[in-house]
């Protein structure tokens, strides 16, 4: 409706995907390869951006105006219109909202970004209040009356998935009326506005520990990207005792600001859930995700019962380090002749491509069209305001590829980074080639696979393919990064929970009181081999995720990884068999629910057995390292 002249005309330079053609066959042209934004091919400029801002807030109200009148004899034909409708319209808004957060991630501190990305924020709540009155009613219908519309109209059917994941699962999690669900659209435009506050003093504040003078006598700032580039590089131990305990005070500084924005956010949170019903906002995002909390309970025992399982790992690290005991700042070191050694984004870019080789065809062409096509930021630039977070923003909207957000140094881990990121990129543009717009996402764990399973990938041709001594630090880092992803994301979310039930009994929580409940928990979840201080470092304060409109979004990396080491079994197994399925996964977006997907392509239940097997992978990667180890050493 509103959008389709600006969408078509966004579209006139996609290709489909061809699945006929091999990877082999394909070629990525190095000199081919971007690596800035270069945004106008969603919009001109800022003014046009403006423009189609307007227009798109002169048309808010056109849905309501239109059915309104019409769902007070509600029939399927009329349902499908205003489906269809407000699929276009959503679309044109999203993509607006991808070019404002992105512009916004290039520079926190613009101005003209930070308005307008708060007035595309506004502009998607007062839509949804122009149009709650179709959320209202849907979600009251009884299973007669969407009987009675689905025979009414047969075109209807194709969006039965979308009605029972969008609305007729929610008749007991749903507003009273409109004007309760403007009250539940402003609450939500408070806490997109919070987030986006919050990762402006994350960026500025946070993550801007200051100086400290390194052993040569040089001056070093350390912020978010430098703290992890010393960390990785630098052989000197003192050096990065300084770093390390440069950024631990800073961050009881921050905390106690950050406290404040968290226990803001916290009560909107569980003030938004109980409006509708639920208990508190965990029990919120459960439901949203097709899970229980006795699933992420368990998850949750078997990680911390089974932290030792990195054990043989730490002493690895510490015999290979020569230290006599593993300090938290010689986590990160990279275990080569060589940490400071990098690879210039291009050269990383063909590994990348070249871990897919395997992977079913649409996998390599995916790959290429992003890279190649002024979809990928690269390099950091953090003094000028630019986020220090990755990400992947998919444009399913213009079936065209992701845009993707790096602050690559050139490490080995970027290089996981970029893997993971491409990952989701390539599930994006799957989906985008494969499905209604309607259809091209799914929960927070589902779309976390394809990016970890990414980095297995990459992990499996790095191995073959480095020499011994960089295998050995890629493999080693690798294993950390299982460590940082399953037990600490899980232990994220077990604070961010705890934190909300603590603000809920007191009213408040100080940075003082979250730095507490944080050093309890992750003492639960650390391992005993490291020679932490006596408080934990307090990461919170600089953790994006734990202000997001979306709750509780850590778990979910716990979880995917967890989805993930068991579908790489499979594949390792029987790559052609596995790739059939993993395309038809990946495609199948949200027209099925996340257990019938897990179910239906890989046999795969969320339970205990799920995350015990995933450990025993860890278990085998450790023995791995330690076997190419050994293999170098004779």
């Amino acid at each position: 409706m509103v959008a389709a002249t600006a969408l078509a005309a966004s579209t006139e330079a996609v290709q489909p995907l061809d699945g006929s053609e091999n990877n082999a066959l394909l070629r990525l042209d190095p000199s081919k390869i971007t690596t800035t934004w270069n945004l106008s091919f969603l919009y001109k400029d800022k003014t046009a951006a403006r423009a189609e801002y307007d227009h798109l807030n002169m048309t808010a109200n056109d849905i309501n105006k239109t059915f309104r009148p019409k769902f007070g004899n509600l029939t399927g034909t009329i349902l499908f219109d205003y489906i269809q409708s407000d699929e276009n319209y959503t679309k044109a808004l999203n993509v607006l909202y991808a070019y404002a957060n992105a512009q916004n991630s290039l520079d926190v501190n613009d101005i003209f970004f930070q308005n307008f990305l708060s007035d595309v924020q506004n502009l998607s709540t007062e839509y949804a209040k122009a149009n709650s009155f179709a959320d209202v009613q849907l979600k009251s219908l009884p299973i007669s009356t969407w009987n009675r519309l689905f025979a009414e109209e047969p075109r209807l059917e194709k969006y039965r998935p979308y009605l029972e994941a969008g609305y007729i699962r929610f008749v007991d999690h749903r507003p009273i009326n409109e004007t309760h669900a403007a009250y539940l659209a402003d609450l939500s435009n408070e806490l997109m506005k919070l987030d986006t506050n919050a990762e402006k003093l994350v960026t500025n504040n946070v993550n801007q520990a200051g100086n400290i003078t390194l052993e040569n006598g040089k001056q070093y700032s350390v912020n978010y990207s430098s703290y992890y580039d010393l960390l990785m590089t630098n052989k000197d131990r003192n050096d990065r005792k300084k770093c390390y305990d440069k950024r631990y005070y800073h961050l009881f500084n921050e905390s106690e600001e950050m406290g404040k924005i968290y226990s803001t956010k916290s009560k909107l949170d569980d003030k938004y859930a109980r409006e509708l019903n639920y208990s508190d906002a965990y029990e919120a995002m459960m439901f949203e995700s097709y899970l229980n909390a006795s699933q992420i309970d368990e998850m949750n025992q078997v990680l911390k019962e089974r932290k030792g399982d990195f054990d043989k790992y730490y002493e690895f690290r510490r015999a290979k380090m020569g230290v006599q005991e593993l300090a938290p700042y010689d986590l990160f070191l990279q275990l080569m002749n060589d940490p400071d050694k990098k690879t210039n984004y291009t050269d990383a870019a063909i590994e990348i491509y070249n871990s897919l080789a395997l992977m079913d065809p649409a996998f390599g062409q995916s790959f290429i069209k992003t890279v190649t096509s002024n979809s990928v930021d690269v390099y950091p630039n953090s003094d000028h305001g630019k986020q220090s977070i990755q990400y992947a923003q998919d444009l399913c909207a213009l079936k065209r590829p992701a845009l993707v957000f790096l602050n690559y140094k050139g490490l080995i881990d970027d290089k996981s980074t970029i893997a993971h990121e491409m990952g989701h990129a390539i599930d994006f543009y799957l989906m985008g080639q494969s499905l209604d717009y309607i259809y091209c996402g799914g929960t927070i764990y589902e779309m976390e696979v394809p990016s970890t399973f990414a980095e297995e990938l990459f992990m499996d041709y790095a191995v073959e393919n480095y020499d011994r001594d960089t295998a050995i630090a890629v493999l080693a880092s690798h294993i950390y990064n299982y460590a940082r992803t399953m037990p600490r994301q899980a232990m994220i979310t077990e604070f961010e929970h705890r934190a909300h039930q603590l603000i809920s009994r007191n009213g408040n929580a100080s940075g003082s009181d979250l730095n507490a409940l944080w050093d309890g928990i992750a003492t639960e979840y650390k391992s005993d081999n490291i020679a932490y201080y006596p408080k934990i470092e307090p990461e919170w304060p600089y953790i994006s995720h734990i202000y997001f409109t979306d709750n509780y979004y850590t778990f979910n990396y716990a979880l995917s990884e967890a989805i993930t080491l068991s579908l790489f079994k499979m594949y390792k197994e029987d790559p052609e068999q596995f790739n059939k399925n993993y395309v038809a996964y990946l495609s199948a977006g949200t027209t099925m629910t996340p257990p019938e997907k897990l179910k239906k392509y890989f046999g795969l239940e969320i339970n205990r057995k799920l995350f015990e097997d995933a450990m025993d992978i860890v278990k085998l990667r450790v023995d791995q390292l330690e076997k190419l180890n050994n293999e170098t050493a004779g």
